[in-house]
């Protein structure tokens, strides 16, 4: 008999893929470069030439066993040597290779995070607005996601719900910053008042509440915005970090957990991954992309393009009457939809070619998302087909 958890979840499939494969289909029927597809999450600037060039010497040099055979479960030594020092160079925290597991991208990461410090039956809360892949991420471990309602003002943490819903069934606190969909980073404000209230939760519940930072757009920050280095504010901070954004590498899969020096048993936390990964498959990351990536560790892709096309529809959102808090980073923009519908908003917006993510699958019913990680070319052609839905259908 199938499963039938996983056969309910036929009928719930991803909205966003949903939209993209609508998009590609449409773009059969006219051209995909007059469809202006918002829906997808997928870098769009190329991976940098030190990356293609280490992948091309290392194919020319080096064995077909090290390259192509398994790592070890843990990850490649050097690479998690390498990883730690790029980590303890830039942010300032001891970090060793102890600290290094590596992972099939920040889901893997995650994959792992949620089971090291969860027990089925246990909570875990996030902050909508939210990537929405995290309930079944969370709950398909036998846990529980819980989601704290919004901050629409500010999209930081509304910490009077936080608090609330902070109790002692919850395990871990999931964050993503900066963070997919609104493109908000957490503040230095916002990162220490959390982990104060975290500490003081932990010692009256008598065990430690664990922060799971997802932090695949950590390099996508822009011009005079601070992001701050989150395991630098809460000693029991696990980072769950991919290269997929930062150089433009999705499809390679590849990232890794760190759990922050200061957490207690942190070495054998990275040891316990190993033995999660015997149990869901998530282990041995491809070898020659674990070498490739130990190489560019300070490169990223040239991201300025995801600013650029920020302002482009930042100023043209705020010009038609979109109520929108300014990203501070990612490639997405989260405005409020002109009607309190988002779903039939976004539904008409598809008769002008226009792509857009409802909000209500990222935990903020009223709002939609718009990733702009396409051609500034397009972004530019997009606003004419953005004016005319607006003034037509709403003006």
């Amino acid at each position: 008999m199938l499963v039938q958890k996983y056969k309910d979840m036929l009928s719930g499939k991803s909205v966003i893929r949903e939209l993209s494969e609508f998009a590609t289909a449409r773009g059969q029927e006219i051209g995909y470069e007059n469809v202006f597809d918002y829906s997808l999450g997928n870098p769009s600037v190329p991976a940098p030439r030190e990356f293609t060039d280490e992948m091309i010497r290392m194919l020319k040099q080096m064995g077909t066993n090290e390259l192509h055979g398994y790592s070890p479960s843990l990850g490649i030594p050097g690479v998690r040597e390498a990883v730690a020092m790029s980590l303890e160079k830039r942010f300032g925290l001891p970090y060793r290779k102890e600290h290094i597991f590596m992972a099939v991208g920040a889901a893997g990461a995650l994959a792992h995070a949620f089971r090291l410090v969860t027990e089925p039956g246990d909570e875990i809360l996030t902050f909508a607005p939210y990537f929405p892949e995290y309930g079944p991420y969370v709950n398909l471990t036998g846990a529980v996601l819980k989601v704290v309602p919004p901050d629409t003002e500010s999209f930081q943490i509304h910490f009077a719900k936080f608090e609330e819903m902070l109790t002692e069934k919850v395990m871990a606190v999931l964050i993503n910053t900066p963070n997919n969909p609104s493109g908000v980073v957490y503040s230095a404000e916002t990162l220490e008042r959390m982990a104060d209230l975290l500490r003081k939760k932990s010692a009256e519940y008598g065990h430690t509440i664990y922060l799971i930072s997802d932090e695949p757009y950590r390099e996508i920050v822009f011009q005079g915005v601070d992001a701050p280095c989150v395991s630098a504010f809460y000693d029991d901070t696990i980072m769950c970090y991919s290269f997929s954004k930062s150089l433009s590498i999705p499809g390679e899969r590849i990232g890794y957990v760190a759990v922050n020096p200061a957490c207690r048993d942190a070495e054998d936390m990275v040891y316990m991954c190993g033995q999660i990964s015997r149990g869901i498959g998530h282990n041995c990351p491809p070898s020659i992309i674990q070498l490739a990536v130990a190489k560019v560790l300070d490169k990223t892709a040239d991201l300025s393009v995801y600013e650029t096309n920020m302002n482009l529809l930042y100023q043209e959102m705020t010009e038609l009457g979109f109520t929108c808090v300014k990203p501070g980073g990612t490639f997405y923009i989260f405005p409020r939809a002109l009607e309190e519908d988002a779903k039939e908003f976004c539904r008409k917006a598809l008769k002008y070619d226009l792509i857009l993510v409802p909000g209500d699958t990222f935990g903020a019913p009223g709002y939609f998302r718009m990733a702009y990680c396409i051609d500034t070319e397009k972004v530019e052609r997009s606003l004419a087909a953005l004016r005319r839905f607006v003034k037509e259908v709403y003006r």
